[in-house]
């Protein structure tokens, strides 16, 4: 069973999935919303349909300071979605501060064009924030 990310944007959605062993993230696509979930969640149906998924994970856009920002609000409406859409996988919610920051860094790094910037910022963060997630899962299975 595979683990998919998810980084909730205003305009674009990044989906990323972890290979079967749940050992490594790799990015799958952005989505544009359209200003309606249902773009998502017709995405995520298809996604579903292609890998075994038992646990979706959204980035949460926390304040810095940990407080719950305006989009962070948003993105708990569509995590609502999710859980009630989806309620035969584990549906959680992991901090993405500075996810995006890092994917920049990261494109910045490989030198990727200006221009495809916008189109894979947000995949590059859903990895991140799949990669998160894997470190906290593999932190609770060393400390217990």
């Amino acid at each position: 069973m595979r683990i998919m990310g998810i980084d909730y944007g205003e305009a674009r959605v990044g989906i990323a999935i972890t290979d079967s062993l749940n050992i490594t993230a790799q990015g799958l696509e952005t989505i544009q919303r359209n200003n309606s979930d249902k773009v998502i969640l017709k995405k995520i149906d298809e996604i579903l349909e292609q890998y075994e998924i038992d646990t979706i994970v959204v980035g949460m856009p926390l304040n810095m300071d940990g407080t719950i920002s305006q989009r962070a609000e948003i993105t708990q409406k569509f995590v609502q979605k999710l859980k009630c859409k989806y309620n035969h996988q584990k549906i959680e919610t992991i901090d993405e501060r500075l996810t995006t920051v890092e994917a920049h860094k990261t494109m910045n790094f490989l030198k990727i064009n200006k221009n495809k910037k916008k189109n894979i910022v947000d995949t590059i963060s859903a990895v991140y924030i799949l990669e998160t997630y894997l470190n906290k899962l593999k932190n609770t299975l060393k400390n217990n």
